[in-house]
């Protein structure tokens, strides 16, 4: 039951979320040598916070998508099977409770009270994509891969801004578009992720009458979109190794971001280009997510490069 639990709120995902989102704080943020609004008790609720959120938005999806998941992915149906729907409901209801509250709780610490909004509006925000607005097309993805860019910027919101003063305003202003350019990053990677992973479904989410971009155009054109998509990440990422990594010589940064990053994301598009069956989706899905993953732990790569160098 417990292993069931856990499957159930995906915790690997959870795990990958807590762990970028400890990796900005203790390896980037503590060495820029600027204030920080939250404690290490505070902090580690925030992250908690935001992993709970997600976790019930991870349950209340599988309780909208018992039909479909019984044929994308039969082994991993978990409503109805290992838990009823009313017990569904309720872990769904103590998690999201939870992580509003606690967002509420350090709002309220930082005298930003506003701010609780966000946890409102995150937690609303998956309700919506798993009862209504997944079935629309690519307004899931776009909600998805936003929400997942979400909890980078939700770093900044509530370490930075609180303690960000007329004499630091220009270095926190520095630190928080790194933080943007992390989130764009994991946006478009997920983005493209999440097309993949209709591309997979395809067959169980026409049997329900979703409207996702390959139900809409076909898997062969849907792909072809994916293929184009994925130079996006390309681009982005080899400019910013130039742009930033070479003319400041931060070669183990460079070196580590074309071998983690580029590299898995170029033999993506080479795959995509010819991939047809659900198997090989799944395999290019798999392979987004360990970009997604080294793309998160290369801000510790850089923060030790730059110490390094200097």
């Amino acid at each position: 039951m417990i292993l069931d639990f856990f499957k159930l709120i995906r915790y690997r995902n959870l795990l990958m979320i807590a762990l970028m989102q400890f990796l900005f704080r203790y390896t980037f943020l503590i060495w820029q040598n600027v204030p920080l609004a939250l404690t290490d008790v505070q902090y580690s609720l925030l992250v908690l916070s935001t992993i709970l959120i997600a976790a019930g938005g991870y349950v209340i999806n599988d309780i909208f998508d018992q039909s479909t998941d019984t044929v994308n992915k039969p082994h991993k149906v978990f409503i109805g099977n290992a838990f009823t729907e009313s017990a569904g409901y309720n872990i769904y209801v103590a998690l999201t409770t939870s992580g509003v509250a606690l967002g509420f709780y350090l709002s309220n610490l930082i005298n930003k009270p506003s701010f609780a909004t966000l946890f409102i509006l995150i937690a609303a925000t998956l309700y919506l994509y798993a009862s209504n607005l997944k079935q629309n097309l690519l307004i899931g993805n776009f909600i998805i891969a936003t929400l997942l860019s979400v909890s980078v910027v939700i770093i900044g919101v509530f370490e930075l801004y609180p303690v960000t003063t007329p004499d630091n305003q220009p270095q926190m202003r520095v630190l928080f578009s790194i933080m943007i350019d992390y989130a764009v990053f994991a946006f478009v990677v997920n983005l493209i992720r999440e097309i993949v992973k209709d591309l997979e479904d395809v067959n169980g989410d026409y049997n329900q009458g979703m409207n996702t971009l390959p139900i809409a155009i076909g898997v062969k054109r849907a792909t072809q979109v994916v293929f184009v998509l994925s130079f996006v990440p390309i681009g982005m990422i080899l400019y910013y190794i130039n742009e930033y990594f070479m003319t400041n010589n931060l070669w183990i940064s460079a070196g580590y971001t074309l071998i983690t990053v580029v590299a898995p994301l170029i033999y993506c598009t080479i795959k995509m280009w010819s991939a047809q069956k659900k198997k090989e989706f799944s395999h290019l899905s798999g392979v987004l997510k360990l970009v997604l993953l080294f793309g998160i732990l290369s801000i510790a790569v850089v923060t030790y490069n730059i110490h390094h160098h200097a």
